[in-house]
């Protein structure tokens, strides 16, 4: 298990990833496919990975190589394997969601990356829409030729409409499942969003009523000082 995560390291999303190495986001998620295949490790929530400095540099040297993408996999597994068990120095991982509690400011980061991840999931469901588009324009065409062909081919053609037909129906279903996939990820991150904000108000509150009580007590007590003052002078005029 990995522990080579440093205190307030930044975490990275598969965009920010493609982003930061300059590839496209399938290539970032083709090129871990290839690292885990040989072994190597990802911090990962729930079935998404999560990034760190070492993967990103770890991808960088995947993109500049001219070795076969197999093989530079095994040596960088074979890195981190080494720097594992021979860390350099002893690395603490917080309780990232405790921590996040109780401090606003983390808490803020954590909501900021919850957002960033809820806004890739809509472009992905955006672009999977527009790909359910294409798909539907380009067997439209395809079915409009095959009509011109099947006037000349009888049977032949009959076979290849019902073959055409389930392949659409394969590929819609397919595309169908994607986008529920992607709705459901999607409203699992709102609900966690929506839990976070809900902590962080109790946080506030709960504060606010300790200032209230501790004003309370100061009074209180200034107050009391007060009287024995006056009661003081009153004793001295006697």
């Amino acid at each position: 298990m990995r522990h080579d995560i440093k205190s307030n390291e930044r975490a990275y999303t598969t965009k920010e990833v493609a982003e930061e190495v300059g590839i496209a986001t399938p290539t970032v998620r083709k090129y871990g496919q290839i690292l885990e295949r040989y072994g190597y490790e990802f911090f990962k929530d729930r079935d998404r990975r999560i990034f760190v400095r070492s993967d990103v540099e770890a991808l960088i040297a995947i993109r500049d190589t001219d070795k076969p993408l197999d093989d530079i996999a095994k040596e960088l597994v074979q890195l981190q394997k080494d720097r594992l068990e021979n860390p350099s120095k002893e690395v603490a991982v917080n309780d990232t969601y405790g921590d996040t509690l109780q401090d606003p400011n983390q808490l803020k980061e954590f909501l900021m990356f919850i957002s960033k991840e809820l806004a890739a999931s809509r472009e992905m469901n955006a672009q999977l829409s527009n790909d359910m588009a294409e798909l539907k324009t380009t067997v439209s065409r395809l079915q409009q030729d095959h009509h011109v062909i099947s006037s000349g081919v009888g049977n032949s053609a009959q076979k290849t409409q019902a073959k055409l037909e389930k392949m659409t129906k394969q590929q819609e279903q397919h595309y169908e499942q994607l986008l529920e996939q992607e709705r459901e990820r999607s409203e699992m991150l709102q609900e966690e969003l929506q839990h976070m904000r809900d902590e962080q108000k109790k946080e506030w509150r709960s504060q606010n009523d300790f200032n209230h009580r501790l004003e309370e007590v100061v009074k209180q007590k200034a107050e009391g000082g007060l009287f024995e003052k006056l009661l003081s002078l009153f004793r001295k005029s006697e």
